[in-house]
């Protein structure tokens, strides 16, 4: 008896030590991650639509069609006028899913697309929450449910889609192109050939190629990189994407002649261009014309606008030191200037949310140092102190409020997503049926976009990816040297 009660008073002593050694902030912490991720639910049964996998289900019929012998882009999914509209790379690596059942091949899906999310949040916020000293696992476990919870986030997993797969890709060549900036910073002479080989970030432009050879629209990403002259980058982009498509015709050669020769040009096979869900400039025209068909040399004109103003400032963007920004800038205007983008497929504002919210941190601080370090205006009608430098304009607490507000309003604007109780669509309903304001309402996350890629901020020095010389100076025939601005 007496060992007995000696053990269970150890066992009881090791608790209480586990116990204060867990931070009651941690506590708190977990709290709130579970209370976001409850409340994240609860939005998207409230503004989010009945969601059956969609999509998913017109994948995996027309894989399972394919896997029976029959002809990739002869499938029509029963019911609609649907079929398969993604490139043979594509469909090769849907098919294994065809040995699998629909309701499995859709839980895969959303598992394996939110894990990429959160991988990717955990790489974008990483610089931020270390400059700021906050806890990584609680800011990305706050971030995901707050990402899935919007529209693009919902959109895609709820019917099937692989946007947030493609997302990570794509955002994987960022984080490769950090690492190559800083090669030999964090690599252990002792570590082997592979661990050398992935922190080299040697290998950034690939996830862009894949993802180009999976869906066409990422290929802005590879005009940006050559626009920016990362060379070496746009070459492994540019040969995965060409390596990966002549394997396609190598393995699957009718399903590639069919695609590339007939069914890329076939843009009735995705939907007219004014139905509500396609928030792009060209459904965006013709909602506004009131037609089914887009207005094309009106199209044509505008988009070249917004192709020039989002690629000129991506590359200023990058210039400045901010490829994060760079690169939302680039998916941002792949969305306004693809002839269809569906809701999911805006999975960009992610990104934009981040960018403004560290806006406006950034700004808030720096006002606070300019407030510590300047002197009283001179009695000559105000003018700098001694050491040159005005007071803020606004007080510390109230800089950076509009680019604050500006990243709520978005992401309320994405979490409420009011095109849906003004969904028209013609011939039987005009888009004008509920006046101006429902207009307006249908076609608000198009809006958003145009003015994300016209008016979105960059932040000077934020997150470099120059190639740096031996010394570590960034190297000007890849960028000018960084501007950090007041």
């Amino acid at each position: 008896m007496p060992a007995t009660v000696g053990r269970r008073a150890d066992r009881l002593a090791h608790v209480q030590r586990l116990a204060r050694r867990i931070d009651r902030r941690t506590v708190v912490r977990a709290g709130i991650v579970g209370l976001v991720a409850y409340a994240a639910w609860v939005a998207v049964g409230l503004f989010g639509r009945p969601y059956n996998f969609f999509d998913m289900k017109i994948y995996h019929g027309a894989v399972v069609w394919w896997a029976s012998g029959r002809e990739l882009y002869e499938f029509i999914s029963p019911g609609t006028t649907l079929g398969f509209t993604y490139p043979p790379f594509a469909g090769l690596l849907m098919l294994p899913m065809a040995r699998i059942p629909i309701g499995v091949a859709g839980l895969l899906n959303a598992a394996a697309s939110i894990a990429a999310l959160t991988v990717v949040l955990a790489g974008l916020l990483r610089p931020i929450v270390d400059r700021l000293g906050w806890p990584l696992w609680f800011t990305v476990g706050v971030a995901v449910p707050l990402a899935v919870a919007i529209e693009p986030g919902r959109e895609t997993l709820g019917y099937g889609q692989v946007n947030l797969l493609l997302f990570a890709l794509i955002m994987a060549d960022l984080i490769g192109l950090r690492w190559r900036s800083r090669r030999g910073t964090r690599l252990d002479p002792a570590a082997g050939p592979l661990h050398r080989f992935v922190y080299s970030g040697a290998w950034a432009g690939a996830g862009i190629g894949l993802a180009t050879a999976i869906k066409l629209t990422p290929a802005l990403f590879i005009v940006y990189l050559v626009i920016t002259r990362q060379w070496r980058v746009a070459a492994t982009a540019i040969g995965t994407t060409i390596g990966v498509t002549i394997g396609s015709f190598g393995l699957v050669g009718p399903e590639a002649r069919a695609y590339f020769g007939g069914v890329l040009w076939q843009t009735e096979r995705v939907g007219a261009a004014d139905m509500t869900p396609n928030q792009s400039l060209a459904g965006l025209l013709a909602r506004l014309y009131d037609s089914i068909e887009t207005p094309g040399l009106l199209w044509l004109a505008f988009s070249v606008l917004m192709l020039a103003l989002g690629l000129s400032r991506a590359a200023n963007s990058r210039a400045d030191g901010d490829e994060l920004t760079a690169f939302t800038l680039v998916g941002l205007t792949a969305n306004v200037i693809s002839p269809i983008s569906w809701t999911h497929h805006l999975v960009w504002v992610i990104p934009a949310i981040i960018v403004l919210a560290d806006a406006a941190v950034r700004r808030r601080e720096a006002s606070r140092g300019l407030a510590q370090r300047a002197t009283p205006p001179s009695s000559y009608g105000g003018l700098p102190g001694v050491n040159g430098l005005r007071p803020p304009i606004w007080y510390p607490a109230l800089t950076g409020l509009r680019h604050g507000v500006a990243a709520v309003v978005l992401y309320l604007l994405f979490l409420v997503s009011p095109i849906w109780p003004y969904e028209h669509q013609l011939p039987e309903v005009s888009h004008y049926q509920d006046g101006l304001f429902g207009a307006l309402m249908e076609n608000s996350l198009a809006l958003a976009l145009i003015v994300l890629v016209a008016a979105l901020p960059w932040r000077p020095g934020a997150e470099p990816t120059f190639y740096t010389d031996r010394a570590g100076r960034p190297t000007l025939t890849t960028a000018r040297r960084t501007t950090i601005r007041r």
